[in-house]
């Protein structure tokens, strides 16, 4: 079959453009991954030096050296007590957040561009409201059958039933649309908190512990926690970036993508179930922490520009960063510790009415 001048236009597009831009992006691109690296890595031995007891940095990187090169003669002169705090307290809540963060960051910019809306982030579809519900049916009913994998559990599942759902309202002769699963999906979280709110009613003795998880939390995690996180986080970035170049394509437009030969509803569909298992993880850990999803892409396509390619690994960097950030905040600095959810909302909060207000505006 012939291609029309329409899809011949397209198609050189796409092949002219990372063309044209290549020898100018590529090398800012490694540097400001190599940078965000960098600061990534400062900030993890900074963090670990600093909370109720007061390191000096260069026993923390004597500490965290003996245990990466297996040298326990390096930390020989240094009190035990030392050791315990970094590599079993503080060590696995600082990676936890980081990698908590680059995960609800890769999840913000696969929604946003799946549904080609600015506003979107792990939230809009409801998923982290039915991970939400999932683990405080767990936290509820006490199940431990599975030990600290029961709430991660629960999670997931009541995030892919949530996805399901949703992707079963949005459905249509058509097939799936944008404003239909944003739509569908805030109906959904709508009925799932007042789900969740009836859970804590009935809570009794537990109603504490679920109304604390939900705010947000990264105490007491461990290195399972750590494990089961980074999987999920690397795993998601694998599979993003192999269908990055698809997401690209899809926003041009459904016939425009199916053209350049992207198979629209299943790249949709992998994209969807990666970014809400991702979501998923990352709330059954850490809790409800809102708008990490909405404003690391935003910042970050001011930095990497709009090429998913280079957007998702910068995105994940400068969300764990900023997640890293503000639990040292919550943790090491505020007289009290508060939920790390209550500090992410009072920011991104007001960020979403600008973006918001900026989206009424045409400027977005």
């Amino acid at each position: 079959m012939e291609r029309s001048d329409e899809t011949r236009g397209i198609e050189s597009q796409e092949r002219d453009r990372p063309m044209s831009r290549a020898a100018v992006m590529v090398p800012s691109t490694f540097g400001t991954i190599a940078g965000l690296l960098l600061l990534l890595a400062v900030a993890v031995v900074a963090t670990a030096a600093l909370g109720f007891i007061r390191l000096p940095f260069p026993a923390v990187l004597q500490i965290m050296a003996s245990r990466l090169f297996d040298q326990p003669e390096w930390i020989a002169q240094i009190d035990p007590v030392w050791t315990v705090v970094v590599t079993e307290v503080r060590l696995p809540r600082i990676l936890t957040s980081a990698l908590v963060g680059g995960g609800l960051a890769l999840a913000g910019v696969v929604f946003q561009g799946i549904l080609l809306n600015p506003l979107a982030d792990p939230y809009t579809l409801g998923v982290s409201a039915g991970a939400a519900f999932g683990a405080s049916i767990a936290l509820l009913l006490n199940i431990g059958m599975l030990g600290i994998y029961s709430v991660p559990l629960f999670a997931f599942v009541g995030a892919a039933g949530t996805l399901l759902l949703v992707v079963f309202l949005a459905s249509g002769s058509g097939g799936l649309s944008s404003t239909n699963l944003v739509l569908s999906g805030i109906i959904v979280a709508a009925i799932l908190s007042a789900g969740i709110s009836f859970l804590k009613y009935v809570a009794d003795e537990q109603v504490g512990v679920i109304i604390f998880w939900l705010m947000g939390s990264f105490a007491s995690r461990t290195w399972l926690d750590v494990a089961m996180v980074g999987t999920t986080v690397f795993g998601s970035l694998a599979v993003f970036m192999v269908y990055a170049r698809d997401l690209n394509l899809m926003a041009l437009g459904e016939r425009s993508a199916a053209s350049l030969g992207v198979d629209f509803q299943r790249v949709t569909l992998v994209l969807l179930i990666t970014a809400s298992l991702v979501s998923a993880i990352c709330v059954a850990v850490s809790g409800i922490i809102g708008f990490v999803g909405l404003l690391v892409p935003h910042m970050m396509r001011m930095l990497a520009g709009p090429d998913n390619r280079r957007l998702l690994p910068v995105s994940m960097l400068a969300g764990a960063i900023l997640l890293l950030g503000a639990d040292t905040l919550t943790r090491a600095v505020l007289p009290q510790e508060i939920p790390i959810g209550v500090l992410t909302a009072l920011v991104g909060g007001p960020f979403f009415c600008y973006v918001f207000r900026r989206r009424q505006l045409g400027k977005a």
